[in-house]
């Protein structure tokens, strides 16, 4: 089985890149953010017929969560993340998708930092760790993908020198998500790659993918009783080259059929 995070970065705008990248990779689930889209604007029917059930909690140009499957159900669990009642944005939904529990989110930027988006995207970083360590107590198999937005250590960023103000690259962004995977969870590309120098984000500025000046911001976290099916993983750096391309590549794991 194929599993993907995909941060889409406008869904109806690049709707001809995501089809097109569905139909060349396969994946059998798939994790957007970034959808830009209200709810009734996503594009549910182009993506029936290429044979993807979808979820998704939309939200008017700004953030948005989706999970896509390929010849299978979604039974949707939760389409906020747990923890405060008063956060309206669309940045996590939740999924029983065969035997497995598939959770897409988007955690916040945080820039400019420090600041109200710092403390926001640190509050949902707690929140996010509270309701992960609940989901490892349930024993279940788990995948728990999408943008973090934190480059997890200088092996994750050209030139980490030039990141240090950046939000992204902050001390308490990287131990929150250091803490997030202490608790028992696998980072799929690292569990694979441990010395790999590879990146999911190119910004648009300065020539940034051509000179392969990335990050790696998004991620893809296995519960113990998924991770020994991995098998595979890595990064469709190419679709970053496409026209009209998001900025954020597809990110893909491969796991043992059970």
């Amino acid at each position: 089985m194929k599993i993907a995070t995909f941060n889409i970065n406008g869904i109806n705008g690049r709707l001809p890149v995501l089809l097109r990248w569905l139909a060349e990779g396969q994946p059998d689930i798939v994790c957007l953010q970034e959808l830009k889209a209200p709810t009734d604007k996503f594009p549910a029917a182009a993506l029936s017929k290429i044979g993807y059930n979808a979820i998704w909690h939309g939200q008017k140009m700004w953030n948005g969560v989706a999970i896509l499957a390929r010849d299978m159900d979604l039974q949707e669990v939760r389409n906020t993340l747990p923890g405060d009642q008063h956060d309206d944005h669309s940045r996590y939904i939740e999924a029983i998708v065969g035997r497995m529990l598939v959770c897409c989110l988007y955690l916040p930027n945080g820039n400019p930092a420090p600041g109200p988006k710092f403390d926001y995207k640190l509050a949902w970083f707690k929140r996010l760790k509270k309701h992960a360590k609940y989901l490892l107590s349930e024993q279940v198999p788990v995948v728990l993908a999408g943008d973090y937005n934190v480059i997890p250590t200088a092996l994750d960023v050209y030139k980490p020198e030039r990141w240090e103000d950046n939000a992204l690259y902050f001390p308490q962004a990287r131990k929150a998500y250091k803490d997030l995977v202490g608790q028992g969870w696998t980072d799929a590309i690292r569990h694979l790659h441990p010395q790999e120098r590879i990146y999911t984000f190119w910004d648009y500025l300065r020539n940034a993918y051509e000179r392969d000046a990335g990050l790696r911001l998004d991620h893809l976290l296995l519960s113990p009783q998924i991770a020994p099916r991995l098998v595979a993983a890595g990064v469709d750096s190419n679709v970053r080259g496409w026209e009209k391309a998001s900025d954020h590549a597809p990110v893909w794991i491969q796991l043992l059929d059970q």
